[in-house]
């Protein structure tokens, strides 16, 4: 389990980070070389068990009340699993995607209600007349077959192409959901633009309306559903187990994958500043920092390819309570990041020797990690101390 602290950047200075969702964070100015500045309790092994296969590339991992679990493909199927993940049945009902490239069905919530409403959250690439936008379907879940389906989101551009969908979802228990999207790369300076979906975190509420004290909602002009700007490709969420504030990572070019905790109304960047460059080596916008521009709280150069990431609460993995878990695509890796507050003070690499993409990682109601790998005969897998 080689750390990297080398390759990795994060913020020195302690942030401060008010209690309630939404708060505002009193952020440094400039980012500084990871150090392990706190020791951290060693680490006991882990072991993998193999749950499932044949899984075509599997996007997203979300868990029912009783333990049963539902697994979206990118193709456009999605799997439903008994707890113990013997039994594995075809979901009916899923709404067609734009399976293209990136594009296809994504991520999945299960509500926090679930057992009153049977309401799942899905986010995909919506095909469209003139190519394709993310949208969120909300849809009953009736045995294994999805019924009512209701698109409560849904971008306002659509153009062609198949990359930077986004899309992470992360549902509050007060009726909230936030949505992290892609700037479509092609659409990469409309991340600074108030009048597009692209680039953006979004706030609505679980029936699709929008939330009076959103930033922009009274913005003349302004996308309502708006909540941060200035993002690339967002591909993991998760609220804070302690403060429920929404945390996110998202890709980055050559270098310059982002962690950060989206604030109402700031703006993060991009492609105006970003750590990374662009495929090639060819610099990208006017620097890494600007004022009025926030910083991420921590980064990655090289890119690991950040994808899903969970909180750990579980007492189950010693030294790892409190700890982020982000998936990596490209080094087909685990990542732990030991926080301190909203500070990340260190880095571990874990599951290098399975060798494979890790797309989603999800802690479950038994307090064990289970992950999703990428790939055309894609596993589930649980993670348990050794």
């Amino acid at each position: 389990m080689p750390n990297s602290f080398n390759a990795i950047r994060s913020r020195r200075e302690t942030l401060q980070l008010a209690g309630a969702l939404g708060a505002s964070l009193a952020l440094p100015a400039a980012l500084s070389a990871q150090t392990a500045s706190k020791p951290v309790p060693p680490l006991r092994p882990v072991r993998t068990t193999e749950l499932a296969r044949g899984l075509e590339h599997p996007w997203a991992l979300s868990f029912m009340p009783d333990g049963r679990m539902l697994v979206t493909e990118r193709a456009g199927t999605m799997r439903l699993l008994s707890a113990d993940a013997k039994r594995v049945e075809q979901v009916k009902g899923v709404p067609d995607v734009y399976s293209v490239g990136q594009g296809g069905l994504l991520d999945i919530a299960v509500s926090p209600d679930f057992g009153r409403d049977n309401l799942v959250y899905l986010a995909l690439a919506q095909p469209t007349a003139r190519g394709a936008r993310t949208a969120i379907v909300r849809a009953e879940l009736q045995g294994s077959t999805l019924r009512n389906h209701q698109v409560i989101f849904g971008q306002r551009q659509d153009p062609g192409g198949g990359y930077h969908f986004g899309c992470r979802l992360a549902l509050t228990r007060d009726g909230l959901l936030y949505a992290g999207l892609g700037d479509r790369y092609s659409q990469k300076d409309r991340a600074q633009d108030l009048t597009s979906h692209f680039g953006k975190v979004i706030r609505i509420r679980t029936d699709g309306s929008v939330p009076t004290d959103n930033p922009f909602a009274n913005t003349a002009g302004a996308l309502p559903e708006i909540w941060s700007i200035g993002h690339r490709n967002i591909q993991g969420a998760a609220l804070h187990p302690a403060t429920g504030a929404l945390w996110t990572h998202e890709h980055g070019a050559q270098g310059g994958d982002e962690l950060n905790i989206p604030q109402a109304g700031k703006n993060y960047g991009w492609p105006v500043i970003t750590w990374g460059v662009d495929y090639g080596g060819a610099k990208i916008g006017e620097g890494t920092s600007k004022p009025g521009l926030e910083q991420p709280l921590y980064y990655w150069d090289p890119s690991i390819a950040p994808s899903g990431m969970a909180f750990v609460t579980s007492e189950r993995y010693t030294g790892w309570k409190g700890s982020l878990l982000v998936g990596s695509l490209k080094f087909r890796q685990l990542v732990r990041l030991d926080l301190d507050g909203p500070r990340v003070i260190r880095e571990e690499r874990l599951l290098s020797s399975l060798g494979e993409r890790i797309r989603d990682v999800r802690q479950g109601p038994d307090g064990i990690l289970y992950v999703l790998t990428d790939a055309p005969d894609g596993k589930l897998l649980r993670i348990e101390p050794a």
